[in-house]
C-alpha cells in the first residue's frame, strides 16, 4: 500500500515537474520574443532613422559637371545611417537654386553665381536665405567667333548660339551681353550643330558662347579654318558683383592661340551652397556635419579616380555676393587655430 502511495507520489511529482519546466521554457519563449520586438525597429522607426542624417542635393542636368562632382562628394561623405547625401538631376542651374529655396529635403545646391541675378527683382532678400560652404570651380566665358568677327561690337544684331536652355551658357550668356551693352540674335540650340554652322557658314551663325571649365573638348580639335578665334572680354566693375577675371591661354587651345598670347575673359565662379538653415535646428545640424565630412575629407577627392577639378579646389576661397555658412566658417577658424605639423 505505502509502495503505491509513493509510485503516484511521484509519478505526481514528475508531471508537475514537467509542467513548470514547460512553463518555464514558454516564459522564457516569450520574453526573448518580446525582446527581439524590442529590438527590430518599427517601419516608421525605419523611416525617421533613415531619414535623420540624409540631404538633398540639388545638381543639375545629368550631362553636366555639376552632377557628377555632386556623386563625387556623395561617394567621399558617405557614412551610413550617419550621413547620406542625395545628388538630385534638375533642368540646370537656376533650377537648383529654386530648389534649394522651394522644394522640402533639398538642403544643398550647386549654381552658378550669378544665377542670384534671377532673383534680384522679385526676392531682394535672397542673400539671407543662401549661404556659400565652397567655391567649386571657375567656369570660363568662351566666345568663339567667325573670321569676319573682329570684336564684341561686331555681334550686335548677329546670331550668337547659347546652347540648350538649362545650361550654363544658355543663363549666364545672355545676362553677360546683356551687360556689355551688345544686342544680338539669341539662339539655343546643340553647341555642336552651331559649330558646325559656323564651320560652312550655314544658317549666319556668327558665334557661340561656352561658359565652362577650360578646356572645351571641341576647340581642341581641330584643325580651325583660318580666322576662327575667341574674342576678349574685359573684367571691369560692370561684372564685380559675381564675376571674376579669368585667361584663355595657348596651353588651353594651341590650335587657336600662339604661345605666350593671352585672351582675358572672364568666368563664372561655381558655387556649393546650403540654405541658410537656423542656427541649431535639424537641418543646421546635417549641413553642418556634411561640412565637417567634406572639408576633413576633401584630399580624397584630389586623387586618381575622382575629377581633376578637386586639385584646384582651395577651401578658403571667398565667393562674390555672398556669406559663408556659420559652420564652414567655425571649421575653417578651428584648422587656422590649430599648430602645424610637428610643432
Amino acid at each position: 500500500m505505502i509502495a503505491k502511495l509513493t509510485l503516484r507520489a511521484l509519478g505526481a511529482l514528475m508531471v508537475l515537474v514537467s509542467v513548470v519546466l514547460a512553463l518555464s521554457l514558454q516564459g522564457a519563449a516569450a520574453q526573448e520574443q518580446a525582446a527581439a520586438a524590442r529590438r527590430v525597429p518599427t517601419f516608421e522607426q525605419q523611416q525617421e532613422k533613415e531619414n535623420a542624417w540624409t540631404l538633398g542635393l540639388a545638381a543639375g542636368l545629368l550631362e553636366g559637371a555639376p552632377i557628377r562632382l555632386a556623386t563625387e562628394m556623395s561617394r567621399v561623405v558617405d557614412d551610413g545611417a550617419n550621413l547620406h547625401v542625395l545628388p538630385i538631376v534638375t533642368r540646370g542651374p537656376t533650377e537648383n537654386l529654386n530648389s534649394l529655396l522651394y522644394l522640402r529635403g533639398v538642403d544643398l545646391a550647386i549654381i552658378n553665381s550669378d544665377v542670384l541675378e534671377e532673383y534680384r527683382v522679385g526676392f531682394p532678400a535672397i542673400r539671407d536665405h543662401v549661404a556659400y560652404l565652397l567655391r567649386l570651380f571657375p567656369s570660363e566665358l568662351h566666345v568663339f567667333v567667325r573670321p569676319e568677327i573682329k570684336s564684341l561690337q561686331d555681334l550686335a544684331g548677329k546670331k550668337v548660339n547659347f546652347n540648350t536652355l538649362g545650361t550654363a551658357a544658355a543663363y549666364s550668356g545672355p545676362l553677360i551681353f546683356s551687360r556689355l551693352g551688345i544686342d544680338i540674335e539669341k539662339t539655343f540650340i546643340p553647341h555642336p550643330t552651331a559649330l558646325q554652322q559656323m564651320r560652312k557658314g550655314e544658317g549666319d551663325m556668327a558665334a557661340v558662347v561656352f561658359i565652362t571649365t577650360k578646356p572645351v573638348d571641341a576647340f581642341q580639335r581641330g584643325p580651325w579654318p583660318p580666322g576662327f578665334k575667341f574674342l576678349p572680354v574685359a573684367f571691369d566693375s560692370k561684372f564685380e558683383d559675381y564675376y571674376q577675371p579669368a585667361t584663355l591661354e595657348a596651353a588651353d587651345y594651341p590650335a587657336l592661340i600662339r604661345p605666350g598670347e593671352r585672351v582675358p575673359t572672364i568666368s563664372v565662379p561655381t558655387v556649393l551652397v546650403s540654405y541658410n538653415w537656423p542656427f541649431g535646428s535639424n537641418r543646421y545640424q546635417r549641413v553642418t556635419r556634411f561640412v565637417d565630412y567634406l572639408f576633413s575629407r576633401v584630399d580624397k577627392l584630389q586623387v586618381a579616380g575622382f575629377d581633376p577639378k578637386w586639385q584646384s579646389i582651395n577651401l578658403r576661397a571667398a565667393v562674390p555676393g555672398l556669406k559663408r555658412f556659420p559652420a564652414a566658417e567655425q571649421w575653417l577658424d578651428r584648422q587656422s587655430r590649430q599648430p602645424p605639423a610637428g610643432q
